[in-house]
């Protein structure tokens, strides 16, 4: 059986289908699954040891055999750790097959077969009875279903099932609650995550400002939570308008609701300010008494406690409706509306006098709808692209470029997916601008720009090509040829940095439309290498051997293995400003793509070797794109700036770096300080891919 698996073309800057053997899928779950990142979650697996340890002690001592229902047992860990700590019999459910029969090897393992069976099935799908999957219900409810919202992964449905059907009435519960605290914030940076903020050009004719639509203005966005390591956010992004407030609980010892509902908190701010941002988090107790904890509070909560890094639960960003000016110590709402799946949350402002009635009307009011993103944009750029658009200092260099290179004559075009440029273009005096759109196919983001074009009265100025670049004809251009081609580029199809270089291949495609005398912006690009020590991130792709005294290297070499069928010969995206590294080597320029001229016939390769200036860890390599728009102006969507003492980096916020892991970060076999790395990198013109080697 084949795999339909859709995959952006860097060729042509669109989605397409390509098949794949049946175990294409299977590897890519394995591979880039987060098993790893887990076992490694020293503080999650000791918690859950200890709060599993205390439940069957006290089913135990009731004088009760412990009968525990695992749902989600992955490698079965936590099965295993009940079982060692005296449970009578364990069932452990794993939905996903190839996992599941990873577990019944690592049950086999480490030797407890006869007290485990494990069940490939759904947990909504699994019979209780003298026939069925599991002989009586389970007086022991262990899971480990939980993502950054706590709820994302379908936790509470779940739950709701289990309790009718799986467990007995008042079972044990490990966690057995879970709470969701929010705190409320002011935050430009995160802010510009949601929001178009106005842009300022110097013109020739005076100050010209650009502002986006009224319908983008007073747009909710979507209600997929925006998760970061806000433990990497520096606490001068934001300032603090409340105190950390307990949202929510859920008690998972008993029947558990999941129907959409909603939850209330009474605020105060500790500060006037901008209510713009609602930061969350949860904890687990895994006993009932609360002295088994895991929290996923940030730095600034629990100053004094070692933080625990894990990428598989992190912290949430949620963004209000609208900002909401508060003033310090006035009464204020905050309502968390959810539902099965995710959370969403609006502030009101008490009116005043208002007594207990009158709060009654006031959940009256609450709308459990989900919010919807109507003006498009939100559909069309995702978060880290908002904040790249609202980048001031990025934009000036693309405005300083742009006035290099446009005259009063100039026919311009712009290739590049939502993007400002052919606004900036007409202000600084090009005399007719046209723009691709390219993905004319994706949620009509013309009628964005129809929207943003009226907003800013540019309606007749800019006009909007509906068709590929290979399709343009002299009657779009007005029989006129194009003096100047300009692009950021950005392509929101793009995966990896190169995958932007469709830009290339575009202008290659429009190349008979071109004035002999063409400006290219930006003229050419290049692609940058540095070799890095990370401070947390190899731990997601580092075997575990052995976790908690049990034996789970079947997992390990399962991951391996998925990783040789395809991965581990790829780099990966990654947004490193959240996953500190160190440089061992300096940043070195590998291969060039000159815009001036057409995409070439043969393939570009380099090979080299990178010294190591620095002692520490080679963990990988890390690439990104530069961009040279004009003489002296370049942009990077990688390295920004590097200390040379201490090789600690700081990244483009708004763009993924690519990471290459090396084999031996695979291997757990890290060498102790070579002095070079060689290289062998190969880009393929006619897929646009790079494929890269590297041996130390």
């Amino acid at each position: 059986m084949k795999t339909f698996c859709g995959r952006a073309n860097p060729t042509t800057g669109s989605m397409e289908w390509f098949e794949e053997g049946e175990d294409y899928d299977y590897h890519q779950e394995i591979a880039r699954s987060r098993y790893a990142d887990m076992l490694h979650d020293k503080d999650r697996n000791v918690k859950y040891y200890q709060g599993i340890r205390a439940a069957v002690s006290r089913v135990k001592g009731r004088g009760e055999k412990a009968i525990v229902l695992d749902i989600g047992t992955g490698t079965g860990l936590l099965s295993m750790m009940a079982a060692s700590a005296g449970a009578d019999f364990c069932y452990a459910i794993e939905v996903f097959k190839p996992m599941a029969n990873a577990a019944v090897k690592i049950v086999e393992k480490n030797g407890f077969s006869d007290k485990i069976k494990v069940i490939n099935k759904h947990s909504t799908e699994v019979t209780v009875g003298p026939d069925g999957d599991m002989q009586c219900r389970a007086n022991i409810l262990v899971t480990e279903l939980f993502d950054t919202e706590l709820i994302g992964e379908g936790a509470l449905p779940t739950y709701e099932h289990a309790h009718k059907y799986l467990v007995q009435e008042g079972c044990e519960a490990v966690p057995h609650r879970a709470t969701v605290y929010v705190q409320l914030v002011e935050s430009k940076r995160m802010w510009s995550w949601k929001k178009l903020f106005p842009v300022h050009v110097e013109a020739e004719d005076g100050e010209k400002i650009l502002v986006p639509p009224s319908e983008m203005e007073n747009c909710p966005g979507v209600p997929s939570v925006c998760d970061i390591q806000l433990n990497q956010m520096p606490s001068s992004d934001f300032t603090t308008l409340s105190d950390v407030v307990t949202m929510f609980s859920v008690d998972f010892s008993k029947p558990v609701q999941s129907a959409s509902t909603y939850y209330r908190v009474q605020l105060e701010p500790v500060r006037s300010g901008k209510a713009q941002i609602v930061l969350s988090w949860w904890d687990i107790d895994m006993d009932p008494s609360g002295m088994i904890n895991c929290t996923m509070a940030p730095y600034w909560v629990k100053p004094t406690s070692a933080l625990q890094w894990r990428d598989h639960w992190m912290q949430c960003v949620y963004f209000l409706p609208n900002e909401e000016p508060v003033l310090q110590g006035e009464k204020l709402y905050l309502t968390a509306c959810r539902d099965e799946y995710s959370v969403w949350y609006n502030l009101q402002k008490a009116r005043e006098g208002e007594n207990k009635a009158d709060e009654e009307e006031h959940k009256a009011d609450v709308r459990v709808e989900s919010p919807v993103c109507r003006c498009r944009a939100h559909l069309l750029w995702n978060r880290p692209r908002f904040g790249e658009l609202n980048d001031q200092s990025r934009t000036r260099q693309y405005i300083e470029a742009l006035r290099k290179v446009l005259k009063t004559d100039s026919v311009c075009l712009c290739i590049s997916d939502g993007s400002l440029l052919p606004v900036l273009a007409h202000y600084l005096g090009a005399k007719q601008v046209q723009y691709f759109p390219s993905r004319i196919d994706l949620y009509h983001p013309h009628e964005l720009w129809q929207a943003f074009f009226k907003a800013n009265h540019l309606e007749d100025k800019i006009k909007i090509i509906e068709a590929r670049p290979e399709l343009l004809k002299p009657s779009h251009l007005e029989d006129k040829k194009i003096s100047v081609l300009v692009g950021e580029p950005f392509f929101t199809t793009s995966l990896l940095p190169w995958h932007n270089l469709y830009f290339w291949y575009a202008r290659t495609a429009v190349s008979t439309h071109l004035a002999s005398s063409v400006t290219v912006l930006p003229q050419s690009a290049s692609l940058h290498m540095m070799i890095v020590e990370f401070q947390d991130l190899w731990r997601i792709r580092s075997p575990c051997g052995i976790c908690e005294g049990f034996d789970v290297q079947t997992m390990d070499d399962m991951i391996k293995n998925s990783l040789n069928f395809r991965e581990s010969k790829e780099a990966e995206p990654h947004p490193l400003w959240e996953y500190p590294c160190k440089s061992l080597s300096d940043p070195q320029e590998v291969l060039t793509f000159d815009f001036t001229q057409s995409v070439p016939q043969h393939c570009l390769s380099t090979e080299g070797s990178v010294n190591l200036s620095r002692k520490g860890k080679s963990h990988g390599a890390v690439l990104w794109m530069e961009y040279h728009l004009a003489a002296d102006i370049s942009v990077s969507t990688g390295l920004m700036q590097m200390s040379n003492e201490k090789g600690s980096c700081e990244w483009n916020p708004h763009c993924k770096q690519a990471v290459y892991f090396f084999s031996s970060v695979i291997e757990s076999e890290i060498l102790s300080d070579p002095t070079a790395v060689t290289y062998a990198i190969n880009f393929d013109i006619k897929t646009g891919e790079i494929a890269m080697d590297f041996k130390l």
